[in-house]
């Protein structure tokens, strides 16, 4: 049997995960129980772990992964009823039945630069429609670019970016590259010996080249959405 803490932060973490594809940061699952320091969630996540709540997900940060939850408790992704509810498929939340044409809600996750790197990405509760035609096999997030570092390759300043999650890449694609665990950018990843290139498209800027362990691939590039 959980305590009324870790049951309360079992259910954020679930809650969390549905809404934006990804786990909450500490300091969310913090503010989110009113506890006042992180040392508390620690525990409290170790026990969940230690009872097979929860899973930690190996060489990843924020990454935990609900295993299951107590009984009688219905996950908000089902909970929705009548003509509006909604299922998810493949890690994308969408309206049933199926088709190419189709429209599925994914998680806005705020700017992504093209640029300079910016401060990274946190995840928010907006999404946006996107045909189903538009995504892969693979939970899909947006972003909105911010920059101009890529416009050899057709993406501009204000541009909707539609990113497949992974965290592998080959040379070549188009990825969203985590820097220092710090700011985001979105390059084209190329592999020299001993680093890790991020190749802007533009001539105006210059390559980002970092030692391996300071880059980490948080997704590519599947689609984009421009208003004109």
């Amino acid at each position: 049997m959980l305590t009324k803490k870790q049951r309360d932060l079992l259910m954020f973490i679930n809650d969390y995960t549905q809404k934006t594809g990804l786990s909450p940061s500490f300091e969310e699952m913090k503010k989110g129980l009113d506890l006042k320091s992180k040392s508390g969630i620690h525990r409290l996540i170790n026990a969940l772990v230690e009872r097979g709540f929860l899973e930690r997900l190996p060489n990843k940060a924020r990454a935990l992964e609900v295993k299951k939850l107590p009984e009688n408790v219905v996950p908000m992704a089902q909970a929705a009823t009548g003509a509006a509810a909604r299922k998810t498929v493949n890690g994308n939340v969408k309206a049933a039945p199926s088709n190419a044409n189709e429209v599925v809600d994914l998680p806005m996750h705020g700017k992504i630069a093209a640029g300079t790197p910016i401060e990274a990405l946190r995840p928010d509760y907006e999404t946006i429609g996107v045909p189903m035609s538009m995504l892969g096999m693979q939970p899909c997030y947006a972003l909105t670019i911010e920059g101009d570092s890529m416009i050899k390759a057709g993406i501009m300043d204000g541009d909707i970016v539609i990113i497949e999650k992974c965290d592998r890449a080959n040379d070549g694609d188009i990825v969203v590259a985590l820097v220092d665990e710090e700011e985001v950018t979105l390059k084209r990843l190329r592999r020299e010996i001993g680093s890790v290139v991020l190749m802007p498209e533009n001539d105006a800027y210059q390559p980002i080249r970092l030692p391996p362990g300071r880059v980490r691939i948080q997704g590519k590039l599947r689609s984009l959405f421009r208003n004109y």
